[in-house]
């Protein structure tokens, strides 16, 4: 028998009880904790998690202002807004799995009644842009009875939004698109490039046109709507809400009747071309256009890759450019009043001085000569404006070649310079100079060093010079008004939405130019006489136009394209107040084309109508 040792009765006892304490101990340990954690949860910081509570409870829905109006110099609205119903999907939703992916296309496919290609191209197309997070848009406008339906099922399409959206509307349809431009969606490079802090996914910002240049004050002020909902979305109830603040809106130089005359004009030629009317006093642009021109609506609702295309096809003439302020050209003989400035300035000649112009002459070994090899006798600066003598104005390059006489008066004119309008998209032209061309001859073998045989072709427009019809008709303005150079500007004033004026824009003196006044007056008659005396090369054109004028044809050769008809006109002559240029891509000659577009924007101008006239033996020219 194994013995066992006796344990005593207390001993026992108090083993119990020590460990009884122990787990008692741990126990008040562990509620103290617990005790503290629900104080500090409840007490000290009970009001932050309150707040996040019914943070929880709300939602803040953006509300987009509605922008600002576009309206012309009299008050008619060009550009306006109206709301739309817009289709959109919520990226967030959307899975990154392919197969739960092409469940849920296959289902809004379905319910848009598209195919599931189109729904899946259309999401990835829109989404590679927009900023991360924000709704992508499949459809605008959708129709009532597909709103319904989505509101009812809302369940069962958790991914779609249907939201009220502004969108622009054109009341005048096509006119002045180029300049009025666009508004698009904000993209993910838009919110990294602006410096604007209230602008956010889902908004829209001008693009292009004047809805781009004064973005900032067409935009307005986003207001909030705040709702409650419950647990699982819901709806209960609206809270407190901030009202949008709309944009401000523009109301713009533009002449209604000679902006639709010009866009008439030029697109009755059937050929792309652009024109261009401006106060000659005060840079105020009167009309603008480019031909072939588009639809603005267009773009209110997501384009397709073929209408892309089409805008920019070269082969239907690249309707999207403008140009008249994005055109570059020589520019023919609509340039020699810059010539003969320069001339006269420099010493070359006198405004009595003549020459024989048989038609022909050879400068440096290089055969020159007029349009048909025409001669016309002697001639003297008013007379060589008047039948346009190339023979002139060669022999007057010939003789500032090296003096960068030429150079110059052009730059000061404005010819290789931005204009500064405000509308984007204005080409710089490019006006040649030794310096110039042998750089760009050293970039391009297909361009020729400098010669002499160049500022021979400068001096009567052609050659490597390139401009804009909105260049020269600032260059003419500045002819015209004694040697102002303007800033061209589209916008006559900033209004609220009450219609209070808030800003108004001043003329804009960029540069003055010292022309002689005697100099002016034997330039604007020679101009004169080309456009209303028998001789003059436009006389068939402006003969009979009751309305004095001072206008010049230009036909500027352009290969492999067909020659480039111009023609610049001031009026009323001698003191102008408009300056109008229009010119046709493969026009042929000046008073073909160009200068009875011209023609037509000053018959509604001055409502005047030119007569028929006659050559003095009864036959109508």
């Amino acid at each position: 028998m194994k013995f066992q040792p006796v344990i005593p009765e207390t001993k026992r006892r108090s083993g119990t009880a020590l460990r009884l304490a122990i787990i008692g101990g741990a126990g008040l340990v562990l509620f103290g904790i617990l005790f503290f954690r629900l104080w500090s949860l409840q007490v000290v910081t009970g009001d932050e998690y309150l707040a996040e509570a019914n943070d929880n409870r709300t939602r803040e829905i953006r509300v987009r202002a509605p922008r600002g109006r576009i309206l012309d110099r009299e008050g008619n609205v060009l550009v306006d807004n109206r709301t739309s119903m817009a289709l959109q999907l919520d990226p967030i939703e959307i899975p990154d799995e392919i197969p739960a992916r092409r469940k849920i296309f296959n289902s809004i496919a379905e319910v848009m009644d598209r195919d599931l290609d189109w729904v899946r191209r259309k999401y990835r197309d829109e989404i590679k842009d927009n900023p991360p997070g924000s709704p992508v848009t499949l459809a605008n406008d959708v129709e009532d009875d597909l709103v319904y339906y989505l509101q009812e099922h809302q369940a069962d399409y958790p991914q779609i939004q249907i939201n009220r959206v502004f969108v622009r509307r054109y009341p005048q349809g096509i006119t002045a698109a180029h300049l009025l431009g666009s508004v698009g969606e904000v993209t993910a490079d838009d919110l990294e490039a602006t410096e604007l802090a209230d602008l956010q996914a889902g908004d829209t910002l001008g693009k292009a046109g004047i809805e781009q240049t004064y973005d900032i004050d067409l935009r307005g002020s986003a207001g909030t709507t705040r709702i409650q909902v419950n647990s699982t979305g819901q709806v209960k109830g609206q809270l407190a809400s901030e009202t949008p603040e709309p944009g401000n809106s523009l109301r713009l130089t533009l002449d209604p009747g000679v902006q639709a005359a010009g866009e008439a004009a030029v697109s009755s030629i059937g050929l792309p071309g652009g024109f261009v009317a401006m106060d000659v006093n005060s840079g105020e642009v009167l009309g603008l256009g480019s031909t072939p021109s588009f639809d603005p609506d267009l773009f209110t609702r997501p384009l397709s890759q073929s209408q892309v295309d089409a805008l920019y096809n070269e082969d239907q003439g690249a309707p999207l450019f403008n140009r008249a302020i994005g055109g570059s050209y020589p520019v023919g003989s609509i340039f020699k009043p810059i010539t003969a400035l320069a001339a006269l300035d420099g010493g070359q000649i006198a405004p009595t001085d003549t020459i024989e112009d048989n038609g022909k002459i050879v400068i440096a070994d290089q055969d020159f000569q007029n349009a048909g090899a025409e001669p016309h006798g002697t001639v003297d600066l008013r007379r060589s404006l008047e039948v346009s003598s190339d023979i002139y104005y060669y022999l007057l390059g010939a003789d500032m070649n090296g003096t960068n006489q030429l150079q110059k008066w052009s730059g000061d004119f404005g010819i290789g310079r931005p204009t500064g309008i405000d509308v984007p998209g204005e080409s710089t032209g490019f006006l040649p100079s030794p310096k110039s061309v042998n750089e760009l001859s050293e970039e391009n073998r297909f361009v020729e060093p400098w010669v002499i045989g160049q500022n021979i072709q400068l001096a009567i427009g052609q050659g490597y010079m390139q401009a804009s019809p909105l260049q020269m008709a600032v260059a003419y303005a500045a002819l015209g008004n004694g040697g102002s150079v303007l800033k061209p500007h589209m916008v006559l004033q900033e209004e609220d939405a009450a219609g209070r004026i808030l800003k108004e824009t001043d003329p804009e003196v960029v540069r003055q130019i010292p022309i002689d006044p005697a100099y002016r007056d034997v330039i604007m008659a020679g101009l004169h006489d080309a456009a209303q005396e028998p001789e003059g090369t436009s006389y068939g054109v402006f003969g009979g136009f009751p309305i004095p004028v001072a206008g010049k044809t230009g036909t500027a050769e352009r290969p492999p394209n067909g020659d480039q008809a111009w023609y610049a006109v001031l009026a009323p002559y001698p003191d102008p107040e408009i300056v109008v240029v229009t010119t046709i891509e493969e026009g042929g000659f000046g008073a073909d084309t160009a200068a009875p577009v011209a023609l037509q924007i000053l018959s509604e101008y001055f409502d005047k109508q030119a007569k028929p006239v006659t050559d003095g033996t009864g036959s109508v020219e």
